[in-house]
């Protein structure tokens, strides 16, 4: 996969991405990322990116042919099919769905605003999609863009070292994800991640739960499924109410739900 952006802080932007998930999948060629500060294209010596807005107010408005200029140059070096999206607090919500949507294309081009935001006909002109990351307003797109990085890029396929990795996180597409010695396991899309433990067994007194240390794959799927749905009961009950659950799922939540009745 292909993206660039476009930005006032280019150094912002790589020095993120040189590490971890992402730095790792742009060493192995599995993400290309690129960088164009709309700078480079301003006409006057002190390089003049915005300028007070029509019918006055606070703040500077990014101007319009120094982004479109910018817009462009990265748009050349991208795969046709690749959608350009603006970050900005009005856009729709970025969810893990599009994060999926977005790993199936090969490019995306992010424009990170600033100031008061960017003239309003470059976005009619030039922007295909407006997306948020949040309910809350940020210095600058550049964070928001990362943040679509990061989520794409670990969906990519080869990125993540697991094979199925993915597909148990928060949010998770589900599907199959690997066999139990008795045939092939699924797992429900949609769901909280449960909790996770590693050494030592026992640290201030509380230790890691027996059927985690049995080594019973099938008991241990079983545990996982009902902790993942107990979470999303209490942290986002929202997204059972938008899935229709199994009878496994359903007998699991009431399991988990009389647990913590009994303060189990």
């Amino acid at each position: 996969m292909h993206v660039e952006v476009v930005t006032l802080f280019p150094e912002f932007v790589r020095a993120y991405l040189a590490s971890g998930v992402v730095g790792r999948a742009v060493e192995r060629g599995l993400l290309r990322i690129g960088t164009e500060d709309p700078r480079t294209y301003a006409t006057d010596v002190h390089r003049t990116v915005d300028d007070r807005p029509y019918g006055g107010g606070p703040g500077m408005v990014l101007k319009v042919e120094p982004l479109a200029t910018a817009l462009g140059a990265a748009q050349a070096r991208l795969p046709e099919g690749s959608p350009r999206i603006y970050l900005s607090a009005q856009g729709r919500p970025f969810t893990q769905r599009v994060a999926r949507e977005f790993a199936r294309r090969p490019g995306l081009l992010l424009l990170a605003g600033r100031y008061e935001g960017v003239d309003e006909r470059l976005l009619a002109e030039c922007v295909d999609d407006e997306l948020s990351i949040g309910d809350y307003v940020l210095s600058g797109g550049e964070l928001g863009a990362l943040v679509v990085i990061d989520a794409v890029a670990r969906l990519l396929q080869g990125v993540l070292g697991g094979e199925h990795s993915a597909a148990f996180e928060s949010f998770g597409e589900g599907g199959a994800v690997g066999t139990d010695g008795a045939g092939p396991l699924e797992w429900p899309a949609g769901l909280l991640e449960g909790p996770a433990y590693t050494r030592p067994v026992e640290w201030h007194g509380r230790r890691v739960p027996e059927v985690l240390q049995e080594g019973n794959h099938a008991a241990i799927r079983r545990w996982r499924l009902k902790q993942s749905l107990g979470r999303t009961w209490e942290r986002r009950p929202e997204l059972l109410e938008q899935r229709d659950l199994t009878v496994e799922e359903r007998r699991l939540l009431d399991e988990y739900r009389n647990e913590r009745s009994r303060g189990a």
